[in-house]
């Protein structure tokens, strides 16, 4: 009883957390279950209206009225917009969605403080609800009692009118089947805006009654999103009475579990997140099967497999020549010679020269000599602050490669690859202040850190598709980014990590303290790891790579062992993931949580688009033109960085839809899109040799 009487209150602080969360959540898993939107700018929406009825709050019922109609209008309206914002891209995916209203939040959350300020606001609320009550011998706020009973009945209302009215059934047609509303007259574009507009009218009334809760500040907005992701993720999409609860679950989390087990509260939400996902793509997608290779084909394919691998057997000197032997498959091919590719007049080359001979071999490979000149010669003319972002830029560049390699080639569009990344750093400074400051033994002990941390999470993310492994790869950077500040002994905390010894390079001497010394050496240290990243995505296994994202049913019918090769791929993007961290701590002699956290995961994917989704070279840009957006424009421009980075995101979205490589007509942006379903089987006889096999440079 004493136990009962102690938690009480937090209790029910986590019904109040919890309603305020569903209010939200309703409206985010309306707008991506019913309009198909993954709006990453919904917490903004709340903070919208979280402003709006901070500033016009006088502590009078006429304040909270008005503060309630305007932050409610006001959402409404940019829902509204946002409605437009992605009409252009209802044919790309979730990926441009992601991305675009991730700009969007970054745009509109600079535009807030500009507005308001950069301090938290007061809200004062009605005297009446200004005081406390006596619950079960506890004094507790009336507001928050009034609250609680207002979302219960909103969560009673929102599934009336989706159940029981003509308005909710033209929005679950519009869901379901928007041909079939068409045909009644109804315009599913309408629906779509109305739908929006609705979902930002519940984000915005959830900030202006939820602001003495989670108040307007900074900050807000991302903390508002990533508990709504959960709690969609953890009710799903099919019923507001599952989120309802879904919410209440993670509003105790976040204040009765803190109570009771304040060591596992800061994981237990993220780790909830990616079990059900985990759980969900391991039951629900028939590609990935039974077990770790999928499952068994069925004699149809077994066969079809069968003639295949007969049409591919020589049987004489006089069968290689065979049009059969022409047209099969390049990964087949592949997989047939070692490491040779066959060229006009008979000459055999290296797998990695690709299959362009001659002049347009050296084509393709000049911007690899441009970009390589441009950088070695950035010391002779950039200032030491210059020199210094060009080596952040390295650093931020081979994170995203390794991106590249996971949406590009493996069809695994993620937000996680902070995580190694953050292995990488942490290990790297460990290392140095313990006395190995030997820069490659650096980088091999901290590539070989994220690789197994990669191992390890691996199996969780490559049974996953689509927006569920970026869903995925999302909770592990989350999760990841809670021992970061909870692992104070190693990682340091909030504070971060300061004061260690600094690298020394491979041919000796001092510690590398001078800028042109540590890009010279993050130079060299990135050449080398692009150049051995090259070599394997040009060769055979590359080829196979490319194959499970272009046809993985009939790699697997084949005999392929997809899920070792998704497997494999997880654990080398990780180890190239974790050697751009090491690169970062040296180059910065710092570290701080924000150097691996959520931002930086979507500025790495953002890299990746902007380069184009199967473009190394393009991803290497794309961090250096971000990198050079953030820190150094925005030196100009003080205060407004994030202004610029969001519109550099909605730039790239309607701009360069297939990325740098896409303008000049290389196959570095032409790939499908990075978190579409994979295609069916087909009964073509080339199940690897989608074009983005070739590495665009």
């Amino acid at each position: 009883m004493d136990l009962l009487d102690a938690h009480l209150v937090p209790a029910v602080d986590g019904v109040a957390f919890g309603l305020l969360l569903f209010v939200v959540a309703a409206g985010l898993s309306l707008a991506f279950g019913t309009a198909g939107v993954l709006n990453l700018s919904h917490g903004t929406l709340y903070a919208i209206g979280a402003y709006t009825g901070a500033e016009l709050s006088d502590g009078t019922w006429g304040g909270l009225a008005l503060g309630l109609a305007a932050g409610t209008a006001a959402a409404c309206v940019a829902g509204a917009g946002l409605s437009a914002a992605t009409a252009p891209l209802a044919r790309r995916g979730h990926l441009a969605q992601a991305l675009l209203t991730f700009g969007l939040a970054l745009i509109g959350g600079d535009l807030l403080i500009q507005f308001f300020g950069a301090d938290e606001l007061p809200v004062r609320v009605p005297e009446a609800l200004d005081s406390s009550v006596t619950l079960l011998g506890h004094r507790y706020p009336a507001y928050r009692l009034c609250f609680i009973v207002m979302a219960v009945l909103l969560a009673a209302f929102g599934t009336w009118v989706l159940t029981r009215t003509r308005m909710g059934a033209a929005v679950r047609a519009a869901a379901d089947d928007p041909q079939m509303l068409a045909a009644t007259g109804l315009s599913p574009r309408a629906v779509h805006t109305g739908v929006l507009a609705a979902a930002g009218a519940l984000a915005g009334a959830a900030g202006v009654l939820g602001a003495p809760i989670i108040g307007p500040g900074p900050g807000t907005s991302e903390n508002v999103l990533m508990l709504s992701l959960v709690v969609v993720v953890l009710g799903g999409l099919r019923s507001l009475w599952a989120t309802f609860f879904a919410a209440v679950a993670v509003g105790e989390v976040q204040t009765l579990g803190v109570s009771l087990a304040p060591e596992l509260a800061p994981y237990l939400l993220f780790a909830a997140m990616a079990a059900v996902l985990v759980l969900r793509s391991r039951f629900a997608e028939p590609a990935t099967g039974h077990g770790p290779e999928g499952p068994a084909p069925d004699p149809v394919a077994r066969l079809r497999g069968a003639l295949a691998a007969r049409l591919r057997r020589p049987s004489g000197g006089a069968a290689r020549s065979t049009t059969t032997t022409a047209k099969a498959s390049e990964a087949d091919r592949g997989r047939d010679r070692s490491v040779t590719a066959p060229r006009a007049g008979g000459n055999r080359a290296p797998a990695w020269a690709g299959r362009l001979p001659g002049r347009a071999a050296r084509w393709q490979a000049a911007p690899l000599l441009v970009l390589l000149a441009v950088l070695i010669a950035l010391p002779a003319l950039l200032d030491a602050y210059s020199i210094s972002l060009a080596g952040s830029a390295l650093a931020l560049g081979l994170l995203a490669v390794s991106v590249t390699i996971l949406t590009g080639y493996a069809g695994l569009p993620t937000l996680g690859q902070t995580a190694p990344f953050a292995v990488g750093a942490y290990a790297t400074a460990n290392l140095a202040d313990a006395g190995w400051t030997m820069g490659p033994v650096q980088i091999v002990l901290s590539a070989l850190a994220a690789a197994v941390f990669s191992a390890v999470v691996g199996p969780a993310v490559i049974r996953a598709r689509g927006t569920t492994v970026l869903m995925i790869t999302l909770a592990v950077g989350e999760l990841t980014g809670a021992v970061v500040n909870q692992l104070k002994s190693v990682t340091g905390g909030a504070d971060g990590l300061v004061g260690f010894p600094a690298t020394q390079a491979l041919w000796g001497g001092e510690g590398m303290l001078e800028e042109s010394e540590l890009y010279t050496y993050a130079l060299v240290v990135a050449v080398v790891a692009v150049a051995l990243t090259l070599l394997v995505l040009r060769s055979p296994a590359g080829k196979l790579l490319t194959g499970t994202r272009g046809a993985e049913a009939r790699m697997r019918a084949s005999g392929h062992p997809v899920g070792r090769y998704l497997l494999v791929a997880h654990i080398c993007a990780g180890a190239l993931a974790g050697v751009g961290g090491s690169l970062m701590v040296t180059v910065q002699q710092y570290l701080s949580p924000a150097d691996v956290g959520f931002e930086i995961a979507a500025f790495a994917l953002l890299a990746v688009v902007i380069g184009g989704t199967t473009s190394v070279i393009g991803a290497l840009l794309g961090a250096g033109l971000i990198v050079a957006t953030r820190d150094w424009v925005a030196g100009s421009w003080p205060g407004h960085g994030p202004l610029l980075l969001g519109v550099l995101f909605v730039a790239t979205v309607y701009v360069l839809p297939h990325g740098l490589a896409g303008l000049r007509g290389g196959t570095g942006g032409s790939g499908p899109s990075s978190d579409a379903p994979r295609p069916p089987d087909r009964p073509t006889p080339v199940p690897t040799s989608a074009p983005a096999g070739k590495v665009s440079p």
